[in-house]
């Protein structure tokens, strides 16, 4: 069986040595998994046969012992019947059947053992696959949670950006509002002398224009002789 060629590579195989030296664990994880499962559909396939050899095995075993039974028992009735020549015929098929035995149960052990090796894989990669998948499982969900932070960081790292975008406007929005209330107040200051000016000009043209009618008046009354 050519599976059985590969019991001791398969027996020994320990892939999480192999997954501590590669730098993809993934990747390797995926083909270690079609590996074992390839190896395992060959098991399932051959094992069958393996079974079947051994249960033809087991019969034939059964047979011979049942023939080497049989020659015994006729070569005890042959020599109690005092046929010694028949008696030797039976006891030297009964030789040649033992021979045949012996074949035959070396055969029968080599089927007994291919099956226990059968048995011994089919455990041995069911629970590699098993411990495979868990991995598996667990290695895509921590490269999923990696995945989520990688694009948390860079949302971070934009938001940064935002940030000290937000910041600049912001000083530069109060530098301009400085700038405006300065020119402002440089405004009102460069204003209130004209205002003083113009109160002060209106003030005395007051003056002026009352001081005039004083005058007119005062000529009238002189001109009417009420002095």
């Amino acid at each position: 069986m050519g599976i059985l060629t590969r019991f001791k590579d398969i027996m020994s195989a320990n892939f999480n040595a192999l997954l501590d030296k590669c730098e993809d664990p993934e990747k390797m994880i995926d083909q270690y998994l079609r590996d074992l499962q390839s190896d395992l559909g060959k098991v399932k396939s051959e094992t069958a046969a393996i079974i079947a050899d051994e249960k033809a095995a087991k019969r034939k075993l059964d047979a011979c012992d049942e023939e080497i039974k049989k020659m015994d028992n006729y070569a005890r009735k042959a020599v109690a019947a005092g046929n010694d020549d028949e008696a030797r015929q039976f006891l030297g098929r009964k030789s040649e059947l033992s021979q045949e035995r012996a074949a035959l149960e070396a055969n029968y052990n080599i089927c007994i053992e291919n099956s226990a090796k059968m048995r011994e894989m089919t455990k041995k990669l069911e629970s590699d696959i098993q411990e495979l998948k868990g991995k598996q499982a667990s290695l895509k969900a921590k490269l999923a949670v990696a995945e989520t932070k990688k694009k948390m960081s860079s949302v971070g790292e934009s938001g940064k950006g935002a940030g000290a975008t937000i910041e600049a406007f912001n000083r530069m929005e109060d530098k301009v509002n400085r700038m405006m209330d300065e020119a402002d107040a440089m405004e009102e200051l460069n204003e209130q002398p004209s205002d003083s000016i113009a109160a002060l000009t209106e003030k005395y043209e007051s003056s002026t224009v009352d001081a005039n009618v004083d005058d007119e008046l005062a000529a009238l009354k002189a001109e009417m002789g009420m002095n």
